[in-house]
């Protein structure tokens, strides 16, 4: 009885081996927590274990990973909403790329300074919008509309789309780490000192010589504290969907938080 077991299951690895139209056909109807069911070409099903579907898993956060690769040893500097203009950082933060009243939409002024901070927050005020969040040196508007390139560079452009006066890019989610500890944080503006590099933020080039030793990513206090960086220091950063962001500080604040948006409509508050 044994041998026939043992014949049996090599003949039908010798089948799959020979036929891949057979797993080209299976079809997954898993829902969460329950096991992975695929459904052969026959109608019968057969189960998949719980390892097979943290490979699937992982498969698809690999696919994540090609398709937004991390960009290494970025110099990043420290800015924030309300910022001065210095000798380094000429252009004020009293607006954003986006935003003309950024300050006032923000709800005052992010102060940077650590004994006016805690919990990542400004002491004064609930920030009205995320307190984690970044700037990269590109802006897909333009002064109508949206820079001609921004449709072919800009990886989510079509399914961000909502119409000229909207940037596709405002309110991204982006993975910022540091050693072994990883921040994540809303692209709410365009900078350091650049607006136009889409080569390196959305491709392979680095970021261009400038007055902050070539930064190429500022970080709010909030990313500065949960990180503990220096106002310059070298992260690594790269995009992220929505669905990757775990939950944390970065996820309980702001009119324009995606988890803040989500609750709402669901009814549950954010955390």
């Amino acid at each position: 009885m044994e041998k026939r077991c043992l014949l049996g299951l090599f003949s039908f690895a010798i089948f799959l081996a020979f036929d891949p139209a057979f797993a080209a056909q299976v079809e997954a109807i898993t829902e969460s927590g329950k096991p992975l069911i695929r459904k052969s070409s026959g109608g019968r099903p057969f189960t998949v274990n719980s390892t097979a579907l943290s490979d699937r898993q992982l498969s698809a956060t690999s696919r994540l990973a090609r398709r937004y690769p991390w960009k290494t040893s970025i110099v990043t500097t420290v800015f924030w909403i309300g910022e001065q203009p210095t000798g380094n950082n000429p252009v004020p933060n009293r607006t954003s790329s986006w935003d003309k009243q950024w300050p006032r939409s923000y709800g005052g002024f992010d102060d940077p300074n650590p004994a006016h901070r805690s919990n990542y927050i400004p002491v004064k005020f609930k920030p009205r919008q995320n307190p984690f969040y970044c700037a990269l040196p590109y802006n897909d508007k333009a002064r109508t509309g949206h820079r001609p390139e921004a449709p072919r560079v800009v990886p989510w452009f079509k399914e961000a789309y909502q119409g000229p006066a909207v940037s596709t890019c405002k309110d991204r989610w982006v993975a910022i780490r540091k050693g072994n500890r990883t921040v994540y944080a809303q692209w709410e503006d365009a900078g350091p000192f650049r607006t136009d590099h889409w080569q390196y933020v959305f491709g392979n080039e680095r970021p261009k010589p400038n007055l902050n030793k070539g930064a190429g990513l500022d970080v709010s206090p909030a990313v500065r504290d949960y990180l503990e960086l220096n106002e310059t220091d070298v992260t690594d950063w790269r995009f992220v969907n929505f669905s990757e962001v775990p939950r944390g500080p970065w996820s309980t604040l702001g009119e324009n938080n995606t988890f803040v948006i989500n609750g709402r409509k669901k009814g549950v508050k954010a955390r």
